[in-house]
């Protein structure tokens, strides 16, 4: 039996929070599964020690949107998969699955309106393997580093994919001269490439001068540090859910974005939401980065590592 599941999401959190259904189909029907998944998603980076999934479909350009269907058909018809499910609403999809001659597809309601991310796929998955579906992600890597145990290793994510979920870099800066004071500690600066002039100000400065930053790195490197760290700090983004996923705690900051759904499905995310707004409330447009507490994140982020 062949089976493909199908996360067209872009962002790294969406194929984390996704990946316990993943696991769950996996385990239902014995075998390992296919996905197709964007590029951008670094699902490939993201899973390649997953024993759950045996290959990773990269959904290519030239196969998206509607002139793609006839591309993609073709490419999936060749691996002849027995059944099909689509973690989304999207009749393109269920027209790709007919013309690749699946025949057994499973698929969220077509044109469904509201989706919260996590719910919509743990009743999905739940309806097929007639069992509870845990909503935490077990990102699995078979070899971890071994950071020194004299110090407590905090993971900051600076980075985001807008300025309106950025948390400011001096108050990093700040918060990591803060606990500096407290705990003897070492920092490991999570952004990328975009991210390089954000870091340079970090590492110019007494508390980051001896911080580790993962800007050259692939994804995939990275996750051998993150696993060892003791805490994650930083904003809404993929390094704060590849960090639970890994069995690490995470304080996790939400200026601008959807924090019902990407920040309540792990027990060891701990969520800063902007002051005036109701708890469990922050989402697109709330704009609030610069009402985030200071002092809140500092004392979570202590009360965490001690």
């Amino acid at each position: 039996m062949k089976i493909l599941c199908i996360n067209t999401r872009k962002g790294i959190g969406d194929q984390i929070i996704l990946l316990p259904y993943i696991h769950a189909l996996s385990n239902k029907y014995k075998k390992p599964v296919s996905l197709l998944a964007k590029e951008n998603s670094k699902a490939s980076d993201l899973f390649a020690q997953d024993g759950h999934i045996d290959e990773i479909i990269t959904l290519k350009k030239d196969m998206d949107g509607v002139k793609g269907i006839f591309k993609l058909s073709r490419e999936l018809k060749k691996r002849s998969f027995d059944k099909i499910f689509i973690f989304n609403s999207s009749l393109r999809y269920y027209v790709v699955a007919k013309l690749s001659e699946i025949k057994s597809i499973k698929q969220y309601p077509l044109f469904l309106k509201k989706n919260n991310i996590v719910y919509t796929a743990k009743i999905f998955t739940e309806s097929i393997t007639n069992s509870v579906v845990s909503t935490e992600p077990n990102l699995i890597l078979k070899k971890k580093n071994n950071l020194d145990k004299n110090f407590k290793h905090i993971c900051l994510g600076i980075s985001s994919s807008g300025p309106t979920k950025r948390w400011n870099i001096n108050n990093y800066i700040r918060l990591a001269r803060e606990i500096s004071k407290k705990i003897k500690c070492k920092f490991y600066i999570a952004g990328g490439e975009k991210d390089v002039d954000l870091i340079k100000i970090f590492k110019d400065t007494d508390v980051g001068k001896n911080s580790f930053s993962f800007e050259k790195m692939s994804i995939k490197e990275s996750l051998q540090y993150i696993s060892a760290c003791d805490l994650y700090i930083g904003n809404d983004t993929g390094w704060s859910h590849i960090s639970v996923a890994l069995n690490v705690r995470a304080v996790t900051i939400f200026c601008d974005s959807p924090v019902a759904a990407y920040g309540s499905y792990s027990s060891k995310m701990t969520t800063i939401e902007p002051e005036g707004v109701l708890k469990g409330s922050t989402t697109h447009d709330t704009l609030g980065k610069d009402k985030i507490s200071f002092e809140e994140v500092l004392n979570k982020s202590i009360a965490m590592l001690n």
